[in-house]
């Protein structure tokens, strides 16, 4: 499949809230149901207006003019200490999965936070339950640190979730 990765654009809200509303991709997600493409617009719209010292980076794969999946780089806080530390979320749609879409954004916004955003770590959680996506981040250099039980509500029960991490595997040095 011809994967291309760019830059996510206020024009890709109907698309992203049709992705977040497929059953496969939604139970994954700590998004609420329902969602309306206005919704992700202001969230978009928001999120292009944040300023950060760590810049937030969200991209999008697409075949054609397909939407198949998104993935974003965002600052865990702003305290001064933590600036070297971004959180990420990913997602794809159903018909899209094992095809190598979440692991050609995963190394476009690794290659990303390694090699111009200065990012040494990235902090991610998962659903303990969601296997295809704990691989895929351990394929990437995440590591399991640590298991939060009864962490969401998702469809009626309270489901464990782990959290993960990546160190920079060679972080730069001056020159």
């Amino acid at each position: 499949m011809d994967i291309r990765i760019r830059r996510r654009q206020l024009s890709d809200a109907a698309a992203i809230a049709r992705l977040v509303a497929e059953p496969a991709v939604f139970g994954g997600l700590l998004q609420m149901p329902y969602a309306s493409e206005e919704q992700w617009q202001h969230r978009l719209q928001e999120s292009a207006k944040a300023g950060h010292a760590l810049p937030d980076v969200h991209l999008v794969a697409e075949h054609g003019d397909e939407l198949l999946g998104c993935v974003g780089l965002h600052p865990v806080t702003g305290q001064t200490r933590r600036r070297h530390v971004a959180e990420m979320g990913i997602m794809v749609a159903s018909r899209a999965q094992g095809q190598g879409v979440g692991a050609a954004l995963m190394a476009a916004l690794l290659d990303y936070a390694d090699n111009w955003a200065q990012v040494l770590r990235i902090e991610l959680t998962v659903y303990a339950d969601n296997a295809r996506a704990i691989r895929l981040y351990q394929r990437f250099g995440f590591v399991e640190e640590g298991r939060m039980p009864a962490y969401a509500l998702r469809d009626g029960a309270y489901v464990t979730a782990l959290a993960m991490g990546r160190l920079h595997p060679s972080p730069p040095m001056i020159r």
